[in-house]
């Protein structure tokens, strides 16, 4: 499985997003702490309580190498839930990457450390360790349902979600897709253009 998750990163998120049928874009707006990171896995959740962190902790005490850790609130505010201190320990249970649907702090330091994280903010702001939330427990980060196991894709361009039921078909959409795109890259470094290949001049012209 580990194969899937490492093609799935390869292929990226807009390769996936396209061949799921335009589904399961992640429609918020995250920064990537470490440049050029990119990484994919099945999703492992902490849903938290307002303001606090107690299930970031928690979650780590569960995770399993090659996860996407999913940190969420019940409603998104800009409090980090992930440090320095705390990627390390992710990082050590061989998280495949972080997504935060959050704020994050200590970003110089989590850029040196390498473990792939996407924040929806970055803040100073820290959060309390006192209230119990849930975990593995279906969240949406924005419009996107996200259940546990669900594959994540994370690079450059943003984050999709596969649901686990779809991995198979998805991926094997996704590579159609970039043979596609592989062959239609070599015809327009050879000269063509798109609005012919793509049938866009009868569109315009015949207007």
């Amino acid at each position: 499985m580990t194969d899937v998750y490492a093609e799935l990163a390869r292929l990226g998120s807009a390769t996936v997003y396209e061949a799921a049928g335009r589904t399961g874009l992640i429609d918020v707006p995250l920064t990537r702490i470490v440049p050029g990171s990119r990484a994919a896995g099945p999703a492992r959740i902490a849903r938290c309580a307002a303001g606090d962190n107690l299930m970031v902790h928690a979650v780590l005490d569960r995770a399993q190498p090659g996860e996407v850790l999913v940190l969420t609130f019940p409603e998104p505010e800009p409090v980090a839930l992930l440090g320095e201190l705390v990627a390390t320990q992710a990082k050590v249970r061989g998280a495949a990457a972080v997504l935060v649907d959050a704020a994050v702090r200590d970003i110089d330091e989590l850029a040196e450390l390498g473990l792939p994280i996407w924040a929806r903010w970055v803040s100073i702001r820290g959060a309390d360790k006192k209230a119990v939330g849930s975990l593995d427990v279906p969240v949406t980060v924005g419009s996107a349902a996200i259940e546990p196991g669900d594959a994540i894709v994370l690079d450059g361009d943003g984050a999709a979600v596969v649901p686990k039921a779809r991995l198979d078909e998805v991926l094997a959409a996704s590579r159609k897709r970039a043979e596609y795109e592989t062959d239609k890259r070599n015809k327009l470094e050879a000269g063509a253009l798109s609005y012919d290949l793509d049938g866009l001049r009868k569109i315009v012209e015949d207007d």
